[in-house]
Protein backbone atom coordinates (compact mmCIF):
# COMPACT_ATOMS: atom_id res chain seq x y z
CA UNK A 1 0.00 0.00 0.00
CA UNK A 2 2.57 2.09 0.92
CA UNK A 3 4.29 1.37 -2.34
CA UNK A 4 1.47 2.34 -4.26
CA UNK A 5 0.68 5.54 -2.85
CA UNK A 6 4.32 6.29 -3.11
CA UNK A 7 3.70 5.01 -7.32
CA UNK A 8 0.37 7.51 -7.38
CA UNK A 9 1.99 10.52 -5.72
CA UNK A 10 5.39 10.67 -6.87
CA UNK A 11 4.99 12.86 -10.11
CA UNK A 12 3.21 15.40 -7.62
CA UNK A 13 6.12 15.06 -4.96
CA UNK A 14 8.61 15.65 -8.00
CA UNK A 15 6.89 18.77 -9.12
CA UNK A 16 6.08 20.64 -5.73
CA UNK A 17 9.57 20.05 -4.84
CA UNK A 18 10.82 21.74 -7.57
CA UNK A 19 8.26 24.55 -7.17
CA UNK A 20 9.40 24.72 -3.78
CA UNK A 21 13.23 24.95 -5.59
CA UNK A 22 12.09 27.79 -7.73
CA UNK A 23 10.50 29.49 -4.93
CA UNK A 24 13.71 29.29 -2.49
CA UNK A 25 15.87 30.03 -5.92
CA UNK A 26 14.22 33.55 -5.66
CA UNK A 27 13.32 34.52 -2.48
CA UNK A 28 16.60 33.61 -1.37
CA UNK A 29 18.21 36.51 -3.03
CA UNK A 30 15.51 39.13 -1.61
CA UNK A 31 15.71 38.26 1.88
CA UNK A 32 19.78 38.25 1.87
CA UNK A 33 19.20 42.05 -0.06
CA UNK A 34 16.77 42.91 2.85
CA UNK A 35 18.81 42.04 5.86
CA UNK A 36 21.85 43.77 4.23
CA UNK A 37 19.74 47.29 3.50
CA UNK A 38 18.42 46.56 7.42
CA UNK A 39 21.34 46.31 8.46
CA UNK A 40 23.40 49.26 6.70
CA UNK A 41 20.37 51.65 7.82
CA UNK A 42 21.29 50.37 11.70
CA UNK A 43 17.66 49.43 12.03
CA UNK A 44 18.88 46.22 14.43
CA UNK A 45 19.51 49.04 16.56
CA UNK A 46 16.90 50.87 16.41
CA UNK A 47 14.90 47.91 17.09
CA UNK A 48 16.56 47.55 20.40
CA UNK A 49 16.58 51.27 21.47
CA UNK A 50 12.69 51.73 20.70
CA UNK A 51 12.23 49.45 22.87
CA UNK A 52 13.12 51.42 25.23
CA UNK A 53 10.12 53.78 26.42
CA UNK A 54 12.34 56.35 27.44
CA UNK A 55 13.93 56.69 24.52
CA UNK A 56 15.06 60.36 23.00
CA UNK A 57 12.88 61.65 20.52
CA UNK A 58 15.93 62.45 18.30
CA UNK A 59 16.32 58.66 18.00
CA UNK A 60 12.70 57.65 17.28
CA UNK A 61 12.72 60.62 14.57
CA UNK A 62 15.53 59.13 13.76
CA UNK A 63 14.92 55.94 13.60
CA UNK A 64 11.60 56.23 11.88
CA UNK A 65 13.33 58.11 9.04
CA UNK A 66 15.43 55.11 8.50
CA UNK A 67 12.13 52.51 8.83
CA UNK A 68 10.23 54.52 6.25
CA UNK A 69 13.38 54.72 3.83
CA UNK A 70 13.76 50.98 4.30
CA UNK A 71 10.35 50.63 3.87
CA UNK A 72 10.00 52.69 0.36
CA UNK A 73 12.42 50.39 -1.26
CA UNK A 74 10.55 47.25 -0.12
CA UNK A 75 7.31 47.63 0.40
CA UNK A 76 6.23 46.74 -3.12
CA UNK A 77 7.11 43.19 -1.57
CA UNK A 78 3.87 43.02 0.02
CA UNK A 79 2.33 41.95 -2.79
CA UNK A 80 4.78 39.38 -3.38
CA UNK A 81 3.42 38.61 0.05
CA UNK A 82 0.28 38.22 -0.93
CA UNK A 83 0.58 35.60 -3.64
CA UNK A 84 3.02 33.71 -1.26
CA UNK A 85 -0.99 33.51 1.08
CA UNK A 86 -2.35 31.18 -1.74
CA UNK A 87 0.82 28.35 -1.35
CA UNK A 88 -1.19 25.80 1.43
CA UNK A 89 -4.91 26.35 -0.67
CA UNK A 90 -2.72 24.91 -3.82
CA UNK A 91 -1.81 21.99 -1.88
CA UNK A 92 -5.13 21.25 -0.74
CA UNK A 93 -6.14 21.78 -4.76
CA UNK A 94 -3.79 19.73 -6.14
CA UNK A 95 -2.44 17.18 -3.45
CA UNK A 96 -6.44 16.94 -1.39
CA UNK A 97 -8.74 17.41 -4.26
CA UNK A 98 -7.66 14.54 -6.06
CA UNK A 99 -6.34 12.03 -3.44
CA UNK A 100 -10.29 10.58 -3.93
CA UNK A 101 -12.49 11.96 -6.13
CA UNK A 102 -9.61 10.87 -9.03
CA UNK A 103 -10.26 7.45 -7.85
CA UNK A 104 -13.71 7.71 -8.18
CA UNK A 105 -13.92 9.52 -11.58
CA UNK A 106 -11.98 7.09 -13.15
CA UNK A 107 -13.97 4.08 -11.43
CA UNK A 108 -10.18 3.06 -10.26
CA UNK A 109 -11.26 2.71 -6.61
CA UNK A 110 -13.47 -0.42 -7.41
CA UNK A 111 -10.54 -2.34 -8.29
CA UNK A 112 -8.50 -0.75 -5.05
CA UNK A 113 -10.61 -2.04 -2.72
CA UNK A 114 -11.01 -5.26 -4.16
CA UNK A 115 -7.61 -6.65 -3.93
CA UNK A 116 -7.30 -7.26 -0.27
CA UNK A 117 -6.70 -3.50 1.06
CA UNK A 118 -10.12 -2.44 3.03
CA UNK A 119 -11.09 0.92 2.79
CA UNK A 120 -10.33 2.55 5.69
CA UNK A 121 -6.78 1.01 5.64
CA UNK A 122 -6.65 2.71 2.51
CA UNK A 123 -8.06 5.76 3.58
CA UNK A 124 -5.98 5.79 7.03
CA UNK A 125 -2.50 4.76 4.11
CA UNK A 126 -3.29 7.38 2.02
CA UNK A 127 -4.00 10.24 4.14
CA UNK A 128 -1.20 9.56 6.89
CA UNK A 129 1.30 9.79 3.95
CA UNK A 130 -0.03 12.38 2.29
CA UNK A 131 -0.56 14.30 5.64
CA UNK A 132 3.31 13.59 6.99
CA UNK A 133 4.73 14.91 3.62
CA UNK A 134 1.92 18.10 3.55
CA UNK A 135 3.78 18.82 7.41
CA UNK A 136 7.14 18.52 5.83
CA UNK A 137 6.76 20.95 3.43
CA UNK A 138 4.47 23.34 5.59
CA UNK A 139 7.32 23.36 8.12
CA UNK A 140 9.73 24.30 5.50
CA UNK A 141 7.69 26.91 4.41
CA UNK A 142 7.29 28.15 7.63
CA UNK A 143 10.57 28.41 8.41
CA UNK A 144 11.64 29.95 5.15
CA UNK A 145 8.85 32.30 5.21
CA UNK A 146 9.68 33.39 8.94
CA UNK A 147 13.58 34.20 8.06
CA UNK A 148 12.06 36.17 4.67
CA UNK A 149 9.60 38.47 6.60
CA UNK A 150 11.40 38.82 9.27
CA UNK A 151 12.80 42.30 8.40
CA UNK A 152 9.52 43.51 6.99
CA UNK A 153 7.94 42.84 10.07
CA UNK A 154 10.61 44.93 12.04
CA UNK A 155 10.24 47.64 9.73
CA UNK A 156 6.55 48.00 9.98
CA UNK A 157 4.40 49.67 12.48
CA UNK A 158 2.00 46.85 13.63
CA UNK A 159 4.98 43.82 13.77
CA UNK A 160 4.20 40.11 12.97
CA UNK A 161 0.80 40.37 14.27
CA UNK A 162 -0.25 42.48 10.87
CA UNK A 163 -2.52 41.41 8.16
CA UNK A 164 -0.93 38.94 5.76
CA UNK A 165 2.93 38.71 7.84
CA UNK A 166 0.96 36.76 10.54
CA UNK A 167 -0.45 34.23 8.02
CA UNK A 168 3.06 33.57 6.54
CA UNK A 169 5.42 33.12 9.18
CA UNK A 170 5.78 30.71 12.29
CA UNK A 171 3.28 27.29 13.13
CA UNK A 172 0.42 28.48 11.11
CA UNK A 173 0.87 27.63 7.66
CA UNK A 174 1.00 23.97 9.21
CA UNK A 175 -2.84 24.37 9.92
CA UNK A 176 -3.30 26.40 6.81
CA UNK A 177 -1.82 23.56 4.79
CA UNK A 178 -3.45 20.53 6.87
CA UNK A 179 -6.96 22.12 6.42
CA UNK A 180 -6.48 22.89 3.08
CA UNK A 181 -5.92 19.38 2.30
CA UNK A 182 -8.44 17.19 4.71
CA UNK A 183 -11.10 19.90 3.00
CA UNK A 184 -9.71 18.86 -0.72
CA UNK A 185 -10.15 15.45 0.70
CA UNK A 186 -13.34 15.90 2.26
CA UNK A 187 -14.87 17.71 -0.93
CA UNK A 188 -13.96 14.63 -3.07
CA UNK A 189 -16.18 12.55 -0.94
CA UNK A 190 -18.72 14.11 -1.15
CA UNK A 191 -18.98 15.40 -5.01
CA UNK A 192 -16.52 12.74 -6.74
CA UNK A 193 -14.70 14.72 -9.49
CA UNK A 194 -12.29 16.64 -9.48
CA UNK A 195 -13.36 20.03 -10.90
CA UNK A 196 -16.21 20.67 -8.12
CA UNK A 197 -14.19 18.94 -5.41
CA UNK A 198 -11.40 21.81 -5.87
CA UNK A 199 -13.91 24.42 -6.90
CA UNK A 200 -15.14 23.23 -3.16
CA UNK A 201 -11.92 23.26 -1.64
CA UNK A 202 -10.85 26.86 -3.26
CA UNK A 203 -14.02 28.47 -1.58
CA UNK A 204 -14.08 26.77 1.57
CA UNK A 205 -10.43 27.44 2.67
CA UNK A 206 -10.77 31.63 1.59
CA UNK A 207 -14.09 31.81 3.32
CA UNK A 208 -12.96 29.81 6.18
CA UNK A 209 -10.03 31.51 6.32
CA UNK A 210 -11.43 34.94 6.13
CA UNK A 211 -13.49 33.87 9.32
CA UNK A 212 -10.95 33.21 11.41
CA UNK A 213 -9.03 36.29 10.70
CA UNK A 214 -11.73 39.04 10.74
CA UNK A 215 -14.14 37.76 13.76
CA UNK A 216 -11.60 35.16 15.63
CA UNK A 217 -8.39 36.56 15.67
CA UNK A 218 -9.00 39.49 17.39
CA UNK A 219 -10.80 37.92 20.20
CA UNK A 220 -8.13 35.28 20.78
CA UNK A 221 -7.21 37.29 24.12
CA UNK A 222 -9.21 39.93 25.88
CA UNK A 223 -7.81 43.40 24.09
CA UNK A 224 -6.25 45.50 26.25
CA UNK A 225 -7.13 49.51 25.88
CA UNK A 226 -5.14 52.20 26.19
CA UNK A 227 -5.82 55.69 27.20
CA UNK A 228 -3.30 58.74 26.74
CA UNK A 229 -3.94 62.32 26.97
CA UNK A 230 -4.40 64.65 23.95
CA UNK A 231 -2.41 67.55 25.13
CA UNK A 232 1.10 66.33 25.38
CA UNK A 233 4.34 65.46 22.66
CA UNK A 234 5.77 62.10 22.07
CA UNK A 235 4.26 58.95 20.97
CA UNK A 236 1.64 56.73 22.78
CA UNK A 237 3.03 54.45 26.03
CA UNK A 238 2.31 51.13 23.46
CA UNK A 239 4.89 49.34 22.17
CA UNK A 240 6.39 48.75 17.95
CA UNK A 241 4.70 45.62 17.13
CA UNK A 242 1.04 45.79 19.11
CA UNK A 243 -2.14 45.11 16.64
CA UNK A 244 -4.11 48.33 17.49
CA UNK A 245 -7.68 46.55 16.32
CA UNK A 246 -9.60 50.47 17.22
CA UNK A 247 -8.60 54.20 18.14
CA UNK A 248 -10.42 57.08 18.33
CA UNK A 249 -11.29 60.67 20.56
CA UNK A 250 -13.52 60.05 23.47
CA UNK A 251 -15.16 63.03 25.61
CA UNK A 252 -14.70 63.19 29.45
CA UNK A 253 -17.83 60.82 29.62
CA UNK A 254 -16.62 58.12 27.61
CA UNK A 255 -18.86 59.06 24.07
CA UNK A 256 -16.54 58.73 21.52
CA UNK A 257 -15.71 61.89 18.70
CA UNK A 258 -13.95 60.72 16.56
CA UNK A 259 -12.88 57.11 15.28
CA UNK A 260 -9.87 55.97 13.95
CA UNK A 261 -7.92 59.08 14.35
CA UNK A 262 -5.78 60.89 17.58
CA UNK A 263 -4.89 64.08 18.68
CA UNK A 264 -1.19 65.41 19.88
CA UNK A 265 -1.27 69.19 21.06
CA UNK A 266 1.81 70.52 22.25
CA UNK A 267 1.93 71.32 26.34
CA UNK A 268 -0.20 74.14 26.94
CA UNK A 269 -3.38 72.69 25.27
CA UNK A 270 -3.19 74.70 21.85
CA UNK A 271 -3.63 73.58 18.87
CA UNK A 272 -1.42 74.89 15.16
CA UNK A 273 -4.41 77.86 15.23
CA UNK A 274 -3.99 79.03 18.68
CA UNK A 275 -7.72 77.81 19.74
CA UNK A 276 -7.95 75.24 22.65
CA UNK A 277 -6.53 71.57 21.52
CA UNK A 278 -9.49 69.71 19.33
CA UNK A 279 -11.86 72.33 19.20
CA UNK A 280 -12.80 72.22 15.78
CA UNK A 281 -14.34 68.95 16.93
CA UNK A 282 -16.24 70.06 19.74
CA UNK A 283 -14.20 68.29 22.53
CA UNK A 284 -14.69 68.83 25.76
CA UNK A 285 -12.92 69.03 28.56
CA UNK A 286 -10.99 66.31 29.62
CA UNK A 287 -11.11 64.58 26.56
CA UNK A 288 -8.55 61.64 25.23
CA UNK A 289 -6.98 59.53 22.88
CA UNK A 290 -8.46 55.85 23.62
CA UNK A 291 -7.29 52.93 21.66
CA UNK A 292 -8.18 49.05 21.83
CA UNK A 293 -4.85 47.03 21.11
CA UNK A 294 -3.19 43.53 21.25
CA UNK A 295 0.05 43.43 22.97
CA UNK A 296 2.70 42.20 20.59
CA UNK A 297 4.12 39.32 23.33
CA UNK A 298 0.98 37.14 22.44
CA UNK A 299 2.13 36.46 18.75
CA UNK A 300 3.22 33.25 19.74
CA UNK A 301 0.10 32.46 21.66
CA UNK A 302 -2.03 33.34 19.07
CA UNK A 303 -0.22 31.87 16.52
CA UNK A 304 -0.63 28.50 18.70
CA UNK A 305 -4.35 29.18 19.32
CA UNK A 306 -4.98 29.24 15.26
CA UNK A 307 -2.97 26.80 14.89
CA UNK A 308 -5.08 24.46 16.84
CA UNK A 309 -8.37 25.65 15.36
CA UNK A 310 -7.24 24.79 11.81
CA UNK A 311 -5.34 20.95 13.17
CA UNK A 312 -8.85 20.51 14.62
CA UNK A 313 -10.61 21.05 11.44
CA UNK A 314 -8.23 19.15 9.61
CA UNK A 315 -9.13 16.42 12.06
CA UNK A 316 -12.73 16.50 11.60
CA UNK A 317 -12.99 16.60 7.70
CA UNK A 318 -10.45 13.61 7.50
CA UNK A 319 -12.85 11.59 9.86
CA UNK A 320 -15.80 12.80 8.20
CA UNK A 321 -14.18 11.86 4.91
CA UNK A 322 -13.40 8.14 6.01
CA UNK A 323 -16.67 7.26 7.10
CA UNK A 324 -18.34 8.72 3.66
CA UNK A 325 -15.34 6.58 2.07
CA UNK A 326 -17.43 3.41 3.88
CA UNK A 327 -20.87 4.38 1.72
CA UNK A 328 -19.00 5.14 -1.85
CA UNK A 329 -20.38 2.30 -3.47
Amino acid sequence: MIWLTWRQHRKQAFFTLLGFAALAALMVPIGLSMRHTFADLGLAECVRQLSDPDVAAATRDSCDAGFHRFTNQYGNLNLVAVLLLTLPVLVGLFWGAPLVAREVEHGTHRFVWTQGVGRTRWALVKFGLVGAAVVALAVGYGLGMSWWVDPLTQAAREGRLGLIVFDLQGVVPIGYTLFAVALGIFAGTVWKRMLPAMGITLAGFIGVRAAVEILARPHYQPARTLTFPIDGSGEPPTERGDWILSMGIRNADGTMVAEDTRIQCPPGGKGPSGKACGAELGLEPGAYNWQLYQPADRFWLFQGIETGIFVALAALLLYLAVRRIRRIA
